[in-house]
């Protein structure tokens, strides 16, 4: 039996309990391992001694939460857990849970930030959080851009399956409901493909004065549970104000809001594969 302790105090001044908190930490280290973890091995990742991790590992089993393989003796996540994340990601609202990280963040940076998913015609503007200053800009919700010829759709050209990118590069000619720049980022398929490969190293996309003259734009991928992308996260601004450089500040807490987004979103490898 798992000894009672007392309700403890939290940082946001509500009374919780204090057993319970110590022993998500194990149901935190069988979340974040790749295998079933020994015993041994399972109390050093949630920083505490064997004696004390198995008798709430042994509760744990009784509801569910965790199994022990019986030829191995290793813990892993139980059917209960399956089932509840199963039921989260069945409930989970991604663009409802991108929307608070998206405003701080535009926010944080000063600049306008947009939320782009793939559409019927290509990705598609679904959300933008205006700027404090005036911006010039002719998108939109509901703005459908270029796979091409922008930064947005450079990330959606990167990391979607080859074969759904290239039907949307392929379908987006002549179409009119596609937006492209006023500047063309890429007209040579090997220049573009050289540049996705980059895109893809770099974990983001960006472009200069595009897609008006004097506008940079810095956009990223986000992840789900799955490891597709499901959405990206683009800022944009005057080149004086925004720098648009991969290493800048700018692009920096962008891929960390994008890698939050993608964990809250149960992606666990924040970093895509090239």
């Amino acid at each position: 039996m798992i000894p009672s302790s007392p309700s403890s105090p939290a940082r946001d001044g509500q009374r919780g309990i204090q057993s319970i908190e110590t022993g998500a930490r194990l149901l935190k280290a069988l979340a974040g391992a790749s295998t079933p973890l020994a015993l041994g091995e399972l109390a050093s990742r949630a920083g505490m001694s064997p004696a004390r991790a198995h008798p709430y590992l042994v509760s744990f089993i009784r509801v569910g939460l965790v199994r022990q393989c019986s030829s191995t003796g290793h813990y892993d996540l139980g059917p209960f857990t399956l089932q509840m994340g199963l039921i989260s990601m069945q409930r989970l609202d991604t663009v409802s849970t991108a929307l608070p990280l998206v405003e701080r963040l535009s926010n944080r940076l000063g600049h306008s930030m947009a939320i782009a998913v793939l559409g019927s015609h290509g990705p598609t503007i679904i959300h933008i959080t205006s700027a404090p200053y005036p911006v010039h800009i002719n998108i939109r919700v509901g703005t459908v851009v270029s796979m091409v010829h922008s930064a947005t759709g450079h990330v959606f050209a990167a990391w979607l399956p080859e074969q759904m990118a290239r039907h949307y590069i392929e379908r987006e000619t002549g179409d009119a409901s596609v937006m492209t720049s006023f500047k063309p980022l890429h007209t040579d398929p090997g220049s573009l493909s050289e540049r996705l490969q980059n895109i893809r190293r770099q974990g983001l996309a960006h472009a200069l004065d595009s897609p008006l003259p004097g506008m940079n734009v810095v956009s990223v991928p986000v992840f789900d549970h799955t490891g597709s992308l499901c959405m990206a996260l683009t800022g944009a601004g005057p080149g004086h104000l925004l720098d648009a450089d991969p290493g800048g500040a700018p692009a920096q807490a962008l891929r960390a809001c994008a890698d939050a987004l993608s964990a809250l979103l149960g992606h666990r490898n924040q970093a895509p594969a090239s």
